[in-house]
């Protein structure tokens, strides 16, 4: 059983001991030390299973850590004691933050200036479907692209933990969507305000030129592959390319890096081209290094954005499905699935 015993911690956490099947996860119990300076203990309260641990248990995401580790990208979750150079009010309130790895545990240590405040009586799996994907969404399309209100743009995957997201806040701003997605979810789809296309359909790229026949303000692609240069001819001039994956090679041999890199190397060139077009490859984490306080800046201000339109129910979160942390296996599989519509949440065992 995990929980708070003077100094000391035991956590429960799920461990991805190496390139495994969604079965090969290990739940294990370990003690946490004290908080050290500058960091707080967080009590879990919801994490969720994003395409990052896909990718991570294949040993394909692009600089993850050597296994074993415990995966779980963003996590929120209320402090229950603090290190020193932390304020002892810190204790007691509840935070969000973006982990990348070791949010998948009852009980983690997590620097004090990299957590974003979480108003209370908000759910926190809600919470939870707006922290990584949230952020992605609105940093994509606010900050990278800068569609402008009344835009019109082109969301691959609409049902998706990101897509989901990213069609409700275009739409907050008044801008026209076009979602990508299976027949099944074309209904949710539409629900969030976007217009749904098929993307098995083998003119599904014809089709959306057909709605946007001057070309779209944006495209947000987190698939890459064969279609890539289809996603860049929807733009009009002026228009931006906004990559974020490169699903397209989830099943694909061996690591990830170089993948990565000769499609990042190939949007930079597109940038070029004398058609006044632009295009990236979006990474939540860029500038962490340079100026890590305008970076962590950015987001809790970008996440403050996002948690008022959940309070004002201009985002409805889409939560597939929420699994109990001991029921990792179960909540990977789903999310693997491919049939689910907007992000599975994992939250504590009773």
């Amino acid at each position: 059983m995990s929980g708070v015993s003077g100094t000391s911690t035991v956590t429960t956490e799920v461990v991805m001991p190496g390139p495994i099947e969604p079965a090969g996860l290990q739940v294990q119990a370990r003690d946490l030390p004290a908080p050290a300076a500058g960091q707080v203990l967080l009590r879990m309260e919801a994490t969720g299973v994003s395409f990052a641990e896909q990718q991570m248990r294949r040993g394909r995401y692009y600089d993850q850590p050597t296994f074993p580790f415990v995966p779980g990208y963003d996590v929120v979750g209320t402090a229950v004691a603090v290190g020193p150079r932390v304020a002892a009010e810190t204790v007691g309130r509840r935070f969000a933050a973006i982990t990348k790895i070791g949010g998948w545990a009852s009980h983690l240590l997590i620097e004090a200036a990299d957590l974003m405040p979480v108003p209370e009586g908000l759910d926190p799996a809600e919470v939870e479907t707006l922290i990584i994907n949230g952020i992605t969404a609105w940093q994509m399309l606010h900050r990278t692209a800068k569609v402008r209100p009344g835009g019109t743009i082109v969301v691959l995957g609409a049902n998706g933990g990101v897509g989901s997201v990213l069609v409700q806040i275009a739409r907050a701003a008044n801008m026209t969507v076009i979602g990508t997605a299976a027949a099944r979810h074309h209904d949710a789809v539409r629900a969030l305000g976007a217009t749904p296309v098929d993307y098995r359909d083998a003119d599904a790229y014809e089709q959306i030129r057909a709605l946007a026949p001057e070309g779209v303000d944006a495209v947000f692609d987190h698939i890459a592959g064969e279609n890539l240069v289809k996603s860049w001819k929807l733009l009009r001039k002026g228009g931006y390319l906004c990559v974020y994956g490169n699903a397209a090679t989830v099943n694909d041999e061996g690591g990830n890096f170089w993948p990565t890199m000769a499609l990042v190397s190939r949007l930079m060139l597109w940038n070029y081209l004398p058609n006044r077009r632009g295009a990236s490859f979006f990474s939540i984490w860029a500038g962490k290094t340079i100026t890590p306080k305008a970076f962590r800046a950015r987001r809790r201000e970008d996440l403050a954005q996002l948690l008022q339109l959940l309070a004002d129910q201009e985002v409805k979160p889409q939560i597939a499905a929420r699994f109990p942390l001991s029921a990792a296996t179960d909540a990977m599989l789903l999310a693997e699935s491919r049939t689910v519509m907007g992000k599975v949440v994992l939250t504590p065992d009773a």
